[in-house]
């Protein structure tokens, strides 16, 4: 006897696709939705796909791109800071003493959680004039930041951490990244947590991440920042490529050169 086909029909790939959208965005409060829904609006996305990164102070996602003309290629980052988060008061920490935000103190944690977002868009804004390669930063709103995806046809970028290359490229990458700790600090901003967490490599060059905890040059920790900022990147190719350089000098010429253009 033959077997009788089922008449069901199967779902397409549109169908699971929406499912899927409506996983995502089943994981998003309200308040988080509603701020969401300017990113449409403003054709930086079209479709938030899913969550590629989870932070000490927010969710990372990936999004189709819209049709701005701001986007660059086919996907986006998408970046919800957490309002109940550990690092809360760190944050704070980082906000007081910015002459840009000097109401903050004593606002709730919303109000911290978002100034953190529009800080990160701001330092993201001076990098990129001082010519520090970082995800270009598209459009902000209240605890949400849309930026520049890092990578190759979906595929993030490697962390410098899981990155492997010979000494030679290994001499040059640091350096950059000493170049851009320089450019960044003549432009009036210090990165405050430069490691090879917060580094990718694509296409052999070093792309900065995370610049929410970055602060002015007129932040009173500013050269605690910078000098940890050089420290860490010594101490990374010294302990995983043997090479050695002067963190020291390295500060005094960074300081030195700022103080000779300002003077």
């Amino acid at each position: 006897m033959a077997r009788r086909r089922s008449r069901r029909k199967m779902p397409d790939r549109s169908d699971y696709m929406l499912k899927e959208q409506k996983k995502v965005e089943a994981t998003l409060d309200p308040r988080t939705m509603q701020q969401l829904s300017k990113f449409f609006n403003k054709g930086v996305i079209s479709k938030l796909e899913h969550i590629i990164a989870v932070g000490k102070e927010s969710d990372v996602y990936m999004a189709t791109a819209g049709d701005a003309e701001v986007v660059r290629g086919e996907y986006v980052i998408v970046k919800f800071f957490r309002i109940e988060t550990s690092t809360f008061f760190n944050m704070a920490d980082y906000i007081t003493g910015d002459p840009r935000f000097t109401k903050m103190e004593g606002r709730s944690k919303a109000a911290v959680i978002d100034t953190w977002c529009r800080k990160e868009f701001g330092n993201l804004e001076i990098a990129e004039r001082a010519g520090v390669l970082a995800p270009k930063p598209y459009m902000f709103n209240k605890s949400i930041l849309a930026m520049e995806f890092i990578g190759h046809e979906g595929a993030p970028a490697p962390q410098l951490r899981n990155y492997r290359m010979d000494i030679e490229e290994a001499e040059k990458i640091r350096a950059t990244m000493m170049g851009y700790v320089k450019k960044m600090y003549l432009a009036g901003l210090v990165h405050g947590d430069l490691s090879e967490y917060n580094t990718l490599i694509k296409d052999g060059k070093p792309y900065l991440i995370d610049f929410g905890q970055a602060v002015v040059t007129r932040h009173p920790h500013a050269p605690v920042f910078l000098k940890r900022d050089i420290d860490n990147v010594a101490q990374y190719f010294r302990h995983t490529y043997g090479i050695e350089t002067d963190a020291i000098k390295e500060y005094k010429d960074i300081v030195e050169t700022a103080d000779r253009d300002i003077g």
